[in-house]
């Protein structure tokens, strides 16, 4: 799906990945990106990096793009907001992964209803993200299109019909980076308590879990009957998994979701 034009407001480090993604796809050109940064060292490092063009205008970067990618931090979305009101054209996509900010709020803020609210992870850094989003009526079938080649130039994504949806993504894909890096951290300190150097337990940790996940994403198996596939009858993995099941981690992982997601839906009020 052609873009002809796509301009970031804020060029952050996710708004990088994205940037990253898009041209080594060759979803779009350098020269078809620019971007805008209060920021001259960070506008310097972009446009040394990648090539594209770079300004301290946010105006400039919004007139005349297809696209536009709000990329700043959610202080700094008023601002924004209030600089761009009423500018753009009827017909130009508003795509925002500004955390905890809600479509009504970028509606208004910009008198515009073209808006596309994405809720992406960090692993988009490596084209490895799992984002998720949801769009106004206003957005047609291309814009729609556009929407899910740039998110798929990170990773994956998922379209959801409700904006709702994404308060429950923030708890999932958003904070579950950090859930799994806890898990595999307190597994090296683990192995390293059991003797293990630690530049071994890590790299058996790291790829333990890289090739678990690749498992069960391939398979097709449903995650408890791998989970039986490696447990044998009064072997060491049911021991383990027993401790395990004493120490309540699925409630801990339960409540730990659910205060994210209550989180979150209080950060969007």
């Amino acid at each position: 799906m052609v873009i002809e034009r796509i301009g970031f407001i804020g060029g952050g480090v996710m708004a990088e990945a994205i940037v990253r993604g898009l041209l080594d796809k060759q979803v779009v050109k350098p020269g078809q990106v620019m971007a805008s940064d209060p920021l001259e060292g960070r506008r310097s490092w972009l446009a040394s990096q990648y090539r594209i063009q770079t300004t301290a205008d946010n105006w400039l970067t919004a007139s005349g793009v297809s696209v536009v990618v709000l990329a700043v931090k959610p202080q700094q979305i008023a601002e924004v907001l209030a600089g761009l009101r009423g500018l753009l054209h009827a017909d130009q996509l508003v795509l925002s992964i500004v955390a905890g900010v809600p479509i009504h709020i970028i509606a208004e803020g910009l008198a515009h209803d073209r808006i596309v609210r994405v809720m992406p992870n960090t692993p988009a850094q490596i084209g490895a993200g799992m984002s998720v989003w949801t769009a106004t009526s206003a957005v047609c079938d291309v814009q729609r299109d556009h929407a899910r080649t740039i998110l798929r130039a990170i990773g994956r994504e998922v379209c959801v019909h409700d904006e709702k949806y994404l308060d429950m993504a923030t708890a999932i894909n958003g904070s579950g980076p950090a859930y799994v890096f806890l898990f595999l951290e307190a597994l090296v300190d683990a192995a390293v308590h059991i003797g293990l150097a630690r530049p071994v337990a890590e790299d058996l940790v790291l790829q333990t879990a890289l090739g678990s996940v690749l498992m069960a994403r391939e398979s097709g198996k449903h995650l408890a009957e791998l989970k039986n596939m490696v447990t044998s009858p009064a072997g060491t993995t049911a021991e383990a998994l027993l401790a395990l099941e004493d120490g309540r981690l699925r409630g801990v992982i339960d409540r730990a979701v659910v205060a994210a997601y209550e989180r979150s839906k209080a950060l969007g009020k």
